[in-house]
């Protein structure tokens, strides 16, 4: 069985991609088969397979930071977006069909057994599994049918690094008041 770590972060744009990049890299780098895995993706640019099956882009990076050939089991659930309220959504490399976000939320536990499949057939096949989370793992509506970050952790017994971007988390300067000098202060 292979070994397992998840990267998660504070919101989207954190750097998740990239620290997996990194660790897939890494872990190549000290002799291991690493592969990198990501259950549901959203993205509008998608690559194409050898074998002709659609996939996240940042797992193909991912993929060849780890000196491997992409795989479709690395991203095995893909959302294009198609309008503010829907996306077309492929499985296993493939399109089912275009749904509006209420109905993704309500089929998406369905999927279980597509994303389990794939990570098992990874597993299989590898030492290390370096899973990447989606958007932030605090995103209470969407914690009860997780399938993508804790819900996922917890599927596959993964443990959970958390990275953030204290770019983004902070408050701008101008804002801080007394701790930047300022002399509006009574």
């Amino acid at each position: 069985m292979a070994k397992r770590i998840m990267i998660q972060g504070t919101m989207s744009n954190a750097g998740k991609s990239l620290i997996c990049a990194g660790l897939c890299r890494i872990f190549k780098q000290d002799g291991y088969k690493a592969a990198p895995f990501k259950s549901q993706n959203m993205a509008l640019n998608s690559f194409i397979t050898e074998d002709g099956l659609e996939m996240g882009r940042a797992q193909v990076v991912q993929a060849e930071a780890a000196g491997i050939r992409p795989r479709v089991e690395m991203n095995p659930i893909l959302l294009k977006p198609t309008g503010d309220m829907g996306s077309q959504v492929i499985v296993n490399g493939e399109i089912l069909r275009n749904m509006t976000a209420r109905e993704y939320f309500a089929y998406k536990k369905e999927l279980v057994p597509d994303i389990m499949r794939a990570f098992h057939k990874l597993e299989e096949e590898y030492d290390i599994i370096v899973i990447e989370g989606a958007g932030s793992p605090a995103e209470i509506n969407l914690k009860e049918d997780d399938i993508v970050n804790m819900g996922l952790a917890r599927m596959v017994d993964a443990p959970v690094l958390l990275v953030g971007d204290i770019d983004r988390g902070r408050q701008p300067p101008a804002v801080c008041g007394a701790d930047q000098g300022s002399t509006d202060d009574p």
